[in-house]
């Protein structure tokens, strides 16, 4: 195992880093005798009243620093890597990867293939197991991490290490044995693929997965994606309308089933499904509480039930307002049916909604997560877009301003001549935002993950410093 070095980056003001004069540029070595390999080593050793700190100075000079602190605080170091270790890229070649698609001369960081379970349970990412060892279920088991996002696609050993091309994919059964003995909470994932995985493969993985509920909390059957850019790719077919019908009336069965014998409704189609087969969303309380919104599924019905409840609270007036709002093709639809709602009671409002056509990608691509910042610019240049353009989070990536072709929303304004407002995905948000009631117009999507390595941090009861 390669050895990190933990080096500090920043120290927090009133924290007992800054008493203990631990400075930019030092380097935690060791807490309490052991070793630190990730930010998950470093919290469970932190969480003492007593701490022991072997400090490596900048110049060189080792201290031992003795913490008596509360048990909950954080010792105030921030590390140059927020992980504080690199981050595991996967080891599968899967034949529907998203990235394998994507176009060349896009920012570098965009092809990174990730595969790392501590950014499941940081960031919700799935993971796919075959980049895990023992030690690092022995971690998760010993610092209880939950959930855990596991990408599933299929439970036919055979067929996962054909569909991942990766000899060693098929013995995930027995990592996921483990988690489940010990209590780890896990959520599923089937990458749905037609003539592959669906169909009968669908029906055995379902009833496989079932095994390890009620700690596989869910799983969640979501369509392939693919882009314009596959050749020399494995050839892979769209879903379509019928298909998509198929597949949930298959989804719906499992269920039911589940429903009468746990009270869960266990697996759950995303919200793709349901506007590709032009069929209605499900009730709000058959997502049992939304366990994996961030895959997109049950987002647009919670969107909804937030909607109506916002409009409960107002009484709406007469004010005129012109805005515009992109999205992706799929959804354009049901933002207009939200539109509608508002309208009835701000008859005032007009609020136009642009279905962007996924130029970049290619038309089949239609989510409004993909779309890009030369698509918004080409398809709604010269179109009169009112006092504001509206875009979901969504279209930016974690924390930042730029579309995944690396155009800012700073130059779709300028481009489009319009003030750009980037709307979180919650209701109350989505009509203050097309009702023009936010005060300062948001150019960044809000991160997802905050880091972990510090906190507001108290001073230590006594901090001895100690050369050694």
């Amino acid at each position: 195992m390669k050895k990190n070095r933990h080096i500090v980056r920043a120290v927090r003001k009133g924290s007992i880093a800054e008493e203990l004069q631990i400075e930019p540029g030092d380097e935690i070595v060791r807490i309490n005798g052991e070793e630190v390999e990730d930010i998950f080593d470093y919290q469970y050793l932190i969480q003492d009243e007593y701490v022991e700190v072997l400090l490596r100075k900048a110049s060189g000079e080792e201290w031992l620093l003795e913490v008596e602190k509360e048990e909950t605080e954080d010792l105030g170091a921030v590390f140059e890597n927020g992980l504080m270790d690199e981050y595991r890229s996967c080891r599968n070649r899967c034949i529907f990867c998203f990235i394998d698609q994507m176009p060349p001369g896009m920012r570098e960081t965009l092809y990174f293939k990730d595969d790392d379970s501590r950014l499941s349970f940081l960031q919700g990412n799935y993971v796919t197991l075959t980049n895990m060892s023992d030690h690092d279920v022995d971690r998760i088991i010993r610092y209880h991490l939950s959930p855990i996002n596991i990408s599933f696609h299929t439970t036919n050993p055979e067929l996962r290490c054909r569909m991942l091309n990766n000899r060693f994919a098929g013995g995930f059964a027995e990592k996921v044995r483990r988690f489940r003995d010990a209590g780890v909470e896990m959520n599923g994932q089937i990458v749905l693929c037609r003539g592959i995985n669906d169909g009968e493969e669908l029906e055995k993985s379902l009833g496989d997965l079932t095994e390890y509920f009620p700690a596989l909390r869910s799983v969640s059957v979501v369509p392939v994606g693919l882009t314009r850019y596959r050749d020399g790719l494995y050839p892979l077919e769209p879903f379509d309308r019928d298909d998509a019908r198929t597949v949930l009336s298959q989804i719906h069965r499992w269920q039911k089933r589940m429903y009468e014998q746990t009270g869960s409704h266990f697996v759950h189609a995303s919200d793709e499904w349901y506007l590709l087969a032009e069929e209605p969303l499900p009730e709000a309380e058959k997502y049992d509480g939304y366990l994996q919104l961030e895959n997109g599924v049950g987002m647009l019905r919670l969107l909804e039930e937030e909607v109506k409840e916002e409009l409960q609270k107002r009484t709406g007036d007469e004010k005129e307002r012109k805005v515009s709002i992109a999205t992706g093709r799929l959804a354009a639809p049901f933002i207009r049916q939200l539109a509608d709602w508002l309208r009835s009671k701000y008859p005032g409002l007009r609020a136009e909604v642009f279905p962007i056509v996924n130029e970049f990608f290619g038309e089949r691509i239609t989510v409004s997560g993909l779309v890009t910042g030369r698509d918004l610019i080409r398809q709604l240049r010269g179109k009169k877009l009112g006092e504001r353009l509206l875009i979901p989070c969504n279209m930016l990536r974690d924390g930042e301003n730029v579309f995944l072709d690396d155009v800012s929303v700073e130059d779709v304004e300028r481009e489009l001549q319009v003030p750009v407002q980037v709307t979180d995905a919650g209701g109350k948000d989505f009509c203050m935002a097309v009702l023009e009631e936010n005060a300062v117009l948001t150019h960044k999507r809000r991160q997802m993950y905050e880091q972990t390595d510090c906190c507001d941090c108290g001073k230590a009861k006594c901090g001895k410093v100690h050369s050694v």
